[in-house]
């Protein structure tokens, strides 16, 4: 899973098999080490959540929790739906946008990257098939 933080907005963007496990067990995480101790570790999770009807986030103990209501997560997992989003209110005049996606081969990837668990990519598939649509 892959983490993007710009300002006030979220971007998480899973892997095939993470959105597998998501909507198997319910919940995807991921921890970056800053240093050997406890408190240098940071957390991110997306959770399926029976207990929420819309899209949340919260920060605490180093640890960043995404939650989606089930039923949400079960329609993105299960249909061609790129994307989950939502804003939700800070208390202040802007909101923490929230954006949950499938990933998607890159066209122009670095060549290190692995590219193994990506969701093919609709513009690359769409550019391989032969002009008129009909294979053979």
């Amino acid at each position: 899973m892959k983490l993007r933080i710009k300002g006030n907005s979220i971007r998480l963007r899973l892997g095939q098999s993470e959105v597998q496990r998501l909507a198997n067990s319910g919940i995807v995480e991921e921890r970056t080490a800053f240093g050997p101790a406890k408190q240098e570790c940071f957390s991110y999770a997306l959770c399926a959540s029976s207990d929420v009807s819309v899209v949340s986030a919260d920060f605490a103990d180093r640890r960043l929790l995404i939650r989606v209501p089930t039923g949400m997560i079960h329609q993105w997992a299960t249909t061609g739906q790129v994307g989950i989003d939502a804003l939700q209110r800070t208390g202040n005049y802007e909101g923490l946008f929230i954006l949950i996606e499938k990933d998607f081969e890159c066209i122009d990837a670095p060549s290190g990257e692995s590219q193994a668990d990506a969701f093919p990519n609709p513009q690359l598939e769409a550019a391989c098939r032969p002009a008129g649509g009909i294979d053979g």
